[in-house]
């Protein structure tokens, strides 16, 4: 649970953060923000799954370059269900699909590192 809320928490600064850089993409302030790493969250587990399973043939024909669509469309319906948060279109959606992708990896990538090296020091003690 603890890992679940600071990856919701990661991914509400960037999807914030991204707003205000991509001119395509509003979200009204933090909450909303939060409200769309939640619901971005909840349509990763249950839905991406489904829609990875129907378009297997295209994923598998394209090499995988077709889950960036899978993923714009995730950030479509997010948009859908998040009052607070709009994305002007397709091409938007895809764009700020991979940059949160590369900035939630990135930014986990270093907390995880900084708290491996941290437990890794306070073992060796």
């Amino acid at each position: 649970m603890k890992n679940w809320l600071l990856k919701i928490i990661v991914c509400s600064v960037n999807v914030f953060l991204l707003a205000y850089i991509l001119p395509g993409i509003e979200v009204k302030d933090i909450w909303s923000a939060i409200i769309v790493a939640v619901v971005l969250s909840a349509l990763d587990f249950f839905v991406k799954p489904l829609l990875i399973l129907f378009t297997l043939p295209a994923t598998i024909f394209t090499l995988g370059i077709f889950l960036f669509v899978i993923n714009a469309c995730v950030i479509l319906l997010d948009d859908y269900f998040v009052h607070g948060f709009s994305v002007q279109n397709f091409w938007y959606a895809l764009l700020f699909s991979v940059l949160l992708s590369f900035f939630n990896g990135l930014v986990n990538g270093k907390i995880k590192t900084t708290v491996h090296s941290n437990k890794d020091k306070n073992n060796s003690h």
